[in-house]
């Protein structure tokens, strides 16, 4: 039986107003624009109010990809939210999400793969479409990283933003779409990139509060040592499954985590800096939010047109990573 082509019918993403540049970073820690320049690629990034939380922002992405797929929220028959900054630990995300867009009945679930969220809901929005069980599914990745940022940690405070994307996922033409996703984890590293406290293994206590274990905690050199590999590795082995090659490549959307780590994988890829999408000047690491808002952008700025191979790769916490390749539908 032939499988249906899955793809990309809409997408919208939302950031909040509140922009804190590297300037603003000189006064709290002991840093300098031109040291987090040269590190990382990142001038800017956007923080959610105090009173908003990563529900709010997957909720106006998801109306602006409905907008952009010419949709309403009762023509989706599934949501899917990637996000490790639920509003709560014991509610999904999803659900919430679905209460604020007014509609009830649908299923809804949230998936927790780090940095690579999004493109793990892609892999099984396209396997659930394809099995006949969904038609049309809104898929989100949503971070409010700046509430669980250790502002006193000069060494991760900079580098995180909030934001989220939102795609309408459903059948398209024959023979665009999703050609092929490869995904993998790396569960044994899990530690050098983490939230240790305030989950069942460690609950918050005065002690863990104090020792600041409910904020991110991250091996730097490690993270760097694992995203050189894995990037190209899944972007490669994505590819290939998809019947390509590198050359075939349109554009690339990388997870915008580090400027180094993108051009250190741009050369074991070998492809030109005219073929890869970035801005995480702007934002920041909006971690499971990063691959869809630099697409969201790269397609209003005209960067992908109809047919283009688009491929999007991305590595995070877990240690997750993973790649989907996709010929542009619309």
């Amino acid at each position: 039986m032939k499988l249906k082509s899955v793809g990309i019918i809409g997408i919208g993403y939302y950031v909040p107003e509140k922009i804190m540049t590297n300037a603003d970073f000189e006064k709290i820690v002991d840093t300098s624009d031109e040291w987090i320049k040269t590190m990382t690629g990142i001038e800017e990034r956007h923080y959610i109010a105090e009173d908003k939380a990563t529900s709010d922002l997957c909720t106006e992405a998801a109306k602006k990809a409905l907008e952009n797929a010419n949709l309403k929220i009762d023509d989706i028959n599934l949501i899917i939210v990637s996000t490790v900054t639920p509003d709560y630990l014991a509610q999904s995300a999803s659900c919430i999400v679905q209460k604020k867009l007014g509609v009830k009945e649908i299923p809804a679930f949230d998936i927790s793969a780090g940095c690579s969220g999004l493109v793990y809901s892609l892999t099984v929005a396209k396997g659930l479409i394809q099995s006949g069980t969904y038609d049309k599914i809104l898929v989100i990745g949503g971070e409010v990283l700046s509430k669980v940022t250790n502002m006193q940690d000069r060494g991760t405070c900079v580098l995180f933003g909030d934001g989220a994307a939102a795609m309408v996922v459903s059948e398209v033409e024959e023979g665009y779409g999703i050609l092929s996703s490869y995904i993998g984890a790396e569960g044994e590293d899990d530690h050098i990139l983490s939230i240790p406290a305030g989950g069942s293994k460690k609950p918050n206590t005065v002690e863990t509060i104090n020792n600041r274990e409910n904020f991110v905690q991250m091996n730097g050199p490690e993270v760097f040592k694992f995203a050189v590999q894995a990037f190209p590795r899944a972007t490669k082995k994505a590819v290939e499954l998809a019947g390509l090659k590198i050359a075939d490549i349109n554009l690339l959307i990388p997870h915008q985590a580090n400027i180094r780590i993108i051009e250190s994988a741009m050369k074991r890829l070998r492809i030109p800096s005219e073929k890869v999408f970035i801005n995480i000047q702007k934002y920041g690491n909006t971690s499971s939010a990063s691959t869809g808002i630099a697409m969201g952008e790269a397609l209003a700025d005209g960067k992908i047109k109809k047919g283009d191979v688009v491929v999007l790769t991305a590595f995070g916490s877990g240690l997750t990573y993973g790649s989907v390749v996709l010929k542009w539908a619309y």
